[in-house]
């Protein structure tokens, strides 16, 4: 049994992660586009993760995971393994405490997100894909003895996203639904728990990649299931599979969940663009689109909290999904 969040946990957490981490502003999603396509009556809140250090959520359960270590583990390092912002999130924390970071990175991780890595001090060695990513993180754990911070699973790295949601409730009290990308779930495992226990009354969903949908198969079957392929623009919310910390959590506070396409996710990002001036990477863009889409007449006239969870992007990669050109 996965013990639940509590509201003192995640203060404590928020209060470990104060002096190191932005608490990430919110802005109003205001423009006549916006009225025309989601109506007059429904108020839509942006939660600018993006603003975050490393670009994206990521930084706060990793940092919370490091300032957990004993000296011993300290002394060791830690590792990673990650298309890129986790990595990136790790480096950081590592350089924030003061430890050594090797980071494992998939051959086709953007550029942009290797040199960040980089720019924290970590060493960063490359994998083919994800299966074997985690095979070479774990070979540096047992031969090297560094610590491995998982990129979605563990209580303290849910504590770390809930300060997302403790800061979202706190901005924007009042609010009748959150809309959270899910990967892993470690994001949505977080948020969801500090809602429900501040707001219980206001819906929490989950917004999947039709091509990385691990969580939708698991909630059906009721405990952690895998995918046979992770099929989608959104690569920092291709997890191949759940696990039981960050499935349980999700599964005890989000109140649904809906699939996106990549084609949906590619025009919430041309939205954010035109209309609050931010160039998200497709992940940072989902939650967006499932409220244009899926979850556009549910929530309709409603207070509603969006989780920008991201940007780290280069400009090709950016401007070539934007475009109207097929990919």
């Amino acid at each position: 049994m996965v013990s639940a969040l509590t509201l003192d946990e995640i203060r404590l957490a928020a209060g470990q992660l104060a002096d190191h981490v932005v608490r990430t502003p919110v802005h109003r999603l205001q423009s006549p586009e916006v009225e025309q396509v989601l109506g007059a009556t429904t108020e839509t809140w942006l939660k600018l993760e993006l603003f975050q250090r490393t670009g994206t959520f990521k930084a706060r359960g990793a940092l919370l995971n490091v300032l957990a270590l004993s000296e011993d583990a300290r002394k060791q390092g830690v590792t990673a393994v990650s298309a890129g912002n986790h990595a990136a999130a790790v480096a950081f924390a590592a350089a924030t405490v003061g430890v050594s970071a090797k980071v494992v990175m998939f051959a086709s991780a953007n550029p942009l997100r290797v040199e960040l890595c980089r720019s924290f001090g970590a060493e960063v060695v490359f994998a083919e894909n994800a299966h074997a990513g985690f095979e070479l993180a774990a070979r540096l754990a047992e031969q090297e003895g560094r610590t491995l911070i998982h990129p979605f699973e563990g209580r303290t790295t849910a504590l770390g996203t809930a300060t997302v949601g403790l800061e979202l409730c706190e901005q924007i009290p009042g609010l009748d639904a959150v809309i959270i990308p899910i990967g892993g779930g470690g994001l949505c495992a977080g948020i969801a728990s500090a809602v429900k226990l501040l707001s219980p009354r206001c819906e929490v969903f989950g917004v999947e990649p039709e091509g990385a949908d691990s969580m939708h198969r698991s909630f059906a079957a009721g405990e952690p299931r895998s995918i046979e392929r992770v099929a989608t623009i959104a690569d920092s919310l291709g997890a191949p599979y759940a696990l039981p910390i960050s499935f349980a959590l999700c599964h005890r506070n989000v109140d649904g969940l809906v699939r996106i396409s990549d084609g949906e996710m590619r025009a919430a990002m041309r939205f954010l663009l035109r209309n609050a001036k931010l160039a998200v990477e497709p992940a940072g863009a989902a939650a967006t689109a499932a409220l244009l889409g899926p979850l556009k007449e549910r929530l309709r006239g409603r207070r509603v909290g969006l989780i920008v969870c991201g940007s780290n992007i280069d400009a090709a990669t950016y401007a070539r999904l934007i475009g109207d050109e097929p990919l």
